[in-house]
Parts: structure tokens; sequence; C-alpha cells
């Protein structure tokens, strides 16, 4: 059979579900936000409306809403006290943001393995990291399935670290007897931008487990001036992270949708895996024990060799592409972007972390991920996907 790449007919000859989904719901919201002539957070009503939403959805008391993911990390880094040169351990498997966050409030970011089965962090690679310069660790929900957020938490307990949850891919997920990201009691960060779970475009979110906290992830998202001030009282560096009342309408809208969305990926990415499991050429992510709803921003996999041969993984996601498979390569390692190693960086060499790191090391070189949309419609659909991924392989 000849690949669409090279001139033949495609596996699939319409397209996926489009993202993002929208209908008169985001319409009514926009034209609410517009029509209460109040379109700063600070005066305006969407912003606080759809904090109290997005809080009581994943059970938290409180949240903040903010320009983006990115800088959700950085105010939650902030406001638990992270100063300049304290280490703090991190995937070495995930999004620059993680990292970034750290450095841009001048953190030393320490990368840890992660798990062969969920791709989340490793807590034995965690105690290998610990110094006496650590003061916090991020685990990251990859794809959106937790990690093992119960050795995590035993882990910081015992050396007196803060946890904050980088749950920009798993917006709805509950992990252990169903817990939800707010039901640990950490400070916790989410992402919407355009291809995440829940979207306006851009955007991002910190949960509070304390009021305390609350008040401090605000300061710093409103330009160091606390809530209520008229007296420009700056009482500490903050930035500009406030979102507009435009993009919360959105995202109420969007958060109102997203249990039946969810429920549809996950009964999709089960079929999925289930067919795919006759596949030897690939290992598709798994889920600790402690994952029990899995909202899946991501439906990831890594190639294995096949009669010995590795694999092209840039080749076949260009493939599976053109067989109109909306797939993506999977993230570098942090430690092979150039970036991680400007000021401040850690004093482990690259080639030391390569060597520390192998899963990562092979998540990042075979790993390949399809996005959500395409989990998001019917079951011939998603066979499409693992008709696909077997046409390519062969």
């Amino acid at each position: 059979m000849t690949l669409a790449i090279n001139g033949g007919p495609r596996v699939r000859s319409q397209d996926f579900p489009a993202w993002p989904q929208f209908d008169h719901t985001e319409e009514e919201a926009l034209l609410r936000s517009l029509r209460q002539g109040q379109w700063w957070r600070v005066s305006g009503k969407e912003n606080t409306a759809f904090e109290s939403e997005y809080a009581h959805y994943h059970g938290a008391p409180f949240a903040v809403t903010v320009t983006n993911g990115t800088v959700a990390l950085e105010l939650a880094l902030q406001a638990a006290g992270i100063q300049p040169g304290d280490e703090v351990i991190v995937p070495a498997f995930t999004f620059v943001s993680t990292s970034m966050a750290c450095q841009r409030v001048g953190a030393i970011a320490v990368p840890a393995d992660v798990r062969p089965d969920s791709y989340g962090i490793d807590p034995e690679a965690v105690r290998r990291k610990i110094t006496d310069r650590t003061r916090a660790i991020i685990p990251v929900h990859l794809s959106g399935h937790f990690c093992d957020m119960t050795a995590v938490m035993a882990i910081a307990e015992a050396h007196g670290l803060v946890v904050i949850q980088d749950a920009a891919h798993a917006n709805g997920a509950r992990g252990e007897g169903g817990k939800r990201i707010g039901d640990w009691h950490t400070l916790a960060c989410f992402s919407f931008q355009n291809f995440k779970l829940m979207t306006a475009g851009e955007g991002g979110l910190v949960l509070c487990p304390t009021e305390e906290l609350r008040d401090r992830v605000y300061l710093y998202s409103n330009c160091g001036r606390p809530a209520g001030d008229r007296s420009y009282n700056h009482t500490v560096v903050g930035t500009n992270g406030r979102l507009n009342e435009f993009s919360a309408a959105v995202l109420r809208a969007q958060l109102a949708r997203l249990a039946q969305q969810s429920e549809r990926r996950e009964a999709n990415a089960r079929l999925l895996s289930e067919v795919l499991a006759a596949e030897s050429r690939v290992t598709v992510q798994g889920h600790t024990a402690h994952a029990t709803q899995h909202p899946h921003y991501m439906y990831m996999l890594t190639l294995n060799p096949d009669d010995g041969r590795v694999p092209d993984r840039n080749r076949i996601v260009d493939c599976l592409i053109a067989e109109g498979i909306p797939a993506y390569r999977a993230y570098q390692a942090l430690y092979r972007i150039p970036s991680f190693w400007l000021a401040p960086a850690p004093s482990t060499s690259q080639a030391q972390l390569i060597a520390e790191c192998p899963v990562t090391e092979h998540i990042a070189a075979q790993g390949i991920w399809i996005h959500h949309r395409a989990l998001l419609g019917s079951v011939e659909d998603t066979l499409d996907i693992a008709r696909a991924i077997t046409k390519v392989l062969g």
C-alpha cells in the first residue's frame, strides 16, 4: 500500500473535529462581558465568577486567573517564596515552561527522570536530586494523566518542600480515590492556550489552597498592588498578569462542556489503546494506579525498534500527518534545549543528565503525540488513527 506522503490515498479523507470548539454559549458570554461595561478584571464580574466555578470544579477553595500558564507557574513560585538560587526539581520530560518559569524567578530547575509507564516524574529520581538547596518540586500531569502524587507529597513532607502542580494538561483530571487537582492542597497551575482542553486562545489560572496564598498570587499578578488598594501601594515587585474579562467569559463557557468532552476522549482513547495493544512496534503511554480520570490532552505513544532497526520518528510523524492524523513530535528533554543552560542553570553537565535520564531520552527521541481533537470524533474516526499508524509502520 502506497503511503499518502508518496502519492497514495490518505487514510482520512475528512478532517477530525475542529479545535477550538464553540457555539452560541461563547457568543452569549462575550456579549455578556461586553455589555457589563467593565472589561478590566478588577472591576468586572467574569473573572471572579470563573475563578469560583473553576476552583469548585477542581476541589480547591480559591483560584486566581492570569494571562497564561507560564505566568501562572512564575506567580506560584513567587507566592510560595521561592528565591533566586533555590533549587526546584522538575521532570526532565515536560514542556519548557516548567523549567523556564523557575529560571524567570531566579531559581535553578533540576531535572529528574520520569517513569516509563505514565511519563510522570519518578519519585525515586526525585529523592536522588534533593540537596540542601532544594525548596520545591513541580510534578507535571503529562497529557492529563495524574502522576504519583502520593509519593511526591510524602517526599515533600519528609524534606519540608513546596509542591506546585503543573496541571496545564490536566483540566478535570482525577487521581487516587477520585481526588481532584485541588484536593491535594497545593498551588496548581493551568493553561488555557489554544491547544489546551479549555481555551480562550491564551489564559492561565492558579489554584490556591489558602486565602493567604490566593492573596499573594493576586498581589504578584497585579503589579504588586493589593486588592482594593487606592493609594498605589505596590508592596512587592510583581507583574501585570491580569486576565481580561472577555477571556474569562469564554472560559466559563468552555468549562461547561469539559466533562462531556473528557468522557468522549476517554472512551475513544480506551478503544485506541485496545486496538494498538496488538501492535508490537508501539508502546502507548500508560497510567499509574493513582490516575482514575484522564482528560487526554494528548494521546501519546513511543516507537519500538523493529527487527533491531531504530525507527525514524520524525519521518513517521510526517507520514501520519500526510495520512490525515494530527500527529506531533514529543517534547525535547529539557536539558537538550539551549535556553535551559542560560543562567540560572544547574552545575550538572548535559552529558551527566543524559546518563541520569534514560526514560526521558527514549520518550523525547521516539515519542509521538496526537492532538486531543482526534479523540472527539466517532468510533470509526478513532479506528482511523490505528489504521494510519499500522499503515505507516508497515
